[in-house]
């Protein structure tokens, strides 16, 4: 069982005998000086375990607990102590560490911890793997869902440019990553842009770079985000909100791998796998005007459409529960979950904020509400008859809220197919792809609701 393990400790001595310990049992083994470098490890490369001092300079243990918790969950975390500090560690426990030893540590206790934390880690992996889209970080058993999946397992591997698109919330950059960790640039940098944030007049220098003295200001030469991301993967996110004069130098970025800092006076070659993603109609803002067509086909290889929330109403609960546990740990909480009642409740809620406003909403539940469960009342939504059409309201007396939960979605999709169908005349093939799901599945779908399949 030879796994890889990442040592964090700010005394060289503790790092180096714990190091040597570890590689007689044939474990891979890396080392941190602080959390904050820990961090910076554990983003690129894959780890079975994390082996930690507690008190360190910058980033300690207990924060860097905090961010395996948010960030890689399942990854155990043993965590070393001085005497005076096991109060902290045992809190620490409660806060998802797997265990904790003392200085001076036995080495044969401390491996004999280690090996039930990468027996636990084995266990959670398999059991996460089982998960649709758990192996991709992502939470959700949806059909539309499952088919993003396959479609990220089959194009991550290839320095092909991929164009994610949906509703703002929806989990693009989760979808960048999934890429970027899939591929043979995982061990490389993944380089996050957000397009939309970027003052005009900054764009180049801040995708580019620039040389000593090519404005005021430029006291130093400055690598660009294209130069950060050299042997790994950049996420363009809000890519529509380009000024068309940077739409031209990112194409030829692209295309020929080359930029030119500004103020520089040779071009610099790069290898960048390009991600780009929005939440606007590329294709009408280049009827518009506003976008090159030219970069739309370049971006628009690999089109990835996430749908909104509202669309997958049956991960809204998985959600939920990975977002509770999520807070629990980091919010230092204990909650044991939501009422059925409290999911059928998320269920009718539009979302019109998709991931992003469930997971805030969790945050605020599991920060305000006491517990042990999180009830309807706990729940910051509008009054159910607010959201439902009113003609409903006898039929959620009749049928109780779970009841009423399922048919009301059922409804609500059986509409929303009728109108794409009608939309496209009808064919078959066309609405599937706007809807987000396969052919078979709105056939299926179709033949449930009693819906003619034919095609247009």
């Amino acid at each position: 069982m030879h796994k890889r393990i990442l040592i964090v400790d700010d005394e060289p001595s503790i790092r180096k005998v714990l190091s040597a310990h570890l590689r007689r049992f044939g474990h891979d083994v890396d080392t941190a000086p602080d959390g904050a470098a820990a961090v910076g490890r554990l983003q690129v490369e894959p780890f079975h375990l994390v082996v930690t001092d507690l008190k360190m300079p910058n980033v300690d243990g207990m924060q860097l607990l905090a961010w395996v918790q948010e960030h890689q969950p399942g990854l155990p975390v043993i965590l070393i102590t001085a005497h005076g500090t096991v109060d902290t560690a045992v809190a620490a426990l409660k806060q998802g560490a797997f265990d904790y030893v003392t200085k001076p540590f036995d080495q044969d206790e401390l491996h004999g911890i280690i090996t039930k934390a990468l027996a636990n880690e084995a266990a959670n992996t398999r059991r996460l793997r089982s998960e649709p889209g758990a192996a991709l970080g992502m939470v959700g058993r949806a059909s539309a869902m499952r088919d993003v999946y396959a479609l990220i397992e089959k194009v991550a591997p290839s320095p092909t440019t991929v164009l994610v698109t949906g509703e703002s919330g929806t989990g693009k950059e989760l979808v960048a990553r999934a890429l970027h960790a899939q591929s043979k640039r995982a061990s490389g940098p993944f380089i996050q842009v957000n397009c939309g944030a970027i003052p005009e007049s900054l764009f180049e220098a801040e995708l580019f770079g620039y040389e000593r003295g090519a404005f005021t200001g430029a006291v130093t030469s400055k690598p660009g985000r294209f130069e950060l991301a050299d042997g790994g993967t950049l996420f363009l996110d809000e890519v529509g909100e380009l000024p068309l004069e940077m739409q031209v130098k990112l194409l030829r970025a692209i295309q020929e791998g080359v930029i030119d800092r500004v103020g520089g006076i040779r071009p610099l070659e790069v290898d960048v796998r390009v991600v780009a993603a929005t939440n606007v109609d590329l294709a009408a803002a280049v009827d518009a005007g506003t976008f090159r067509k030219d970069l739309f086909w370049r971006l628009n290889v690999i089109p990835v459409q996430l749908p909104p929330l509202r669309d997958r109403p049956e991960d809204i609960p998985l959600l939920a529960r990975h977002f509770l546990e999520r807070f629990n740990a980091r919010l230092e909480r204990g909650f044991e979950g939501l009422t059925p009642e409290a999911e059928g409740r998320l269920a009718l809620h539009a979302w019109p904020g998709n991931i992003r406003e469930l997971e805030n909403l969790m945050e605020r539940c599991v920060l305000l509400s006491d517990g042990p469960w999180i009830d309807v009342p706990d729940l910051p939504l509008p009054p159910i008859d607010e959201e439902a059409p009113a003609e409903t309201t006898e039929e959620l007396d009749a049928m109780g809220l779970k009841e009423y939960v399922r048919v009301h979605t059922m409804k609500l999709e059986r509409a929303r197919i009728e109108r794409v169908l009608a939309t496209l005349n009808g064919n078959v093939t066309r609405a599937a792809r706007q809807l987000g799901i396969s052919r078979k599945s709105l056939q299926t779908k179709m033949k449930e609701y009693g819906l003619r399949d034919e095609e247009g």
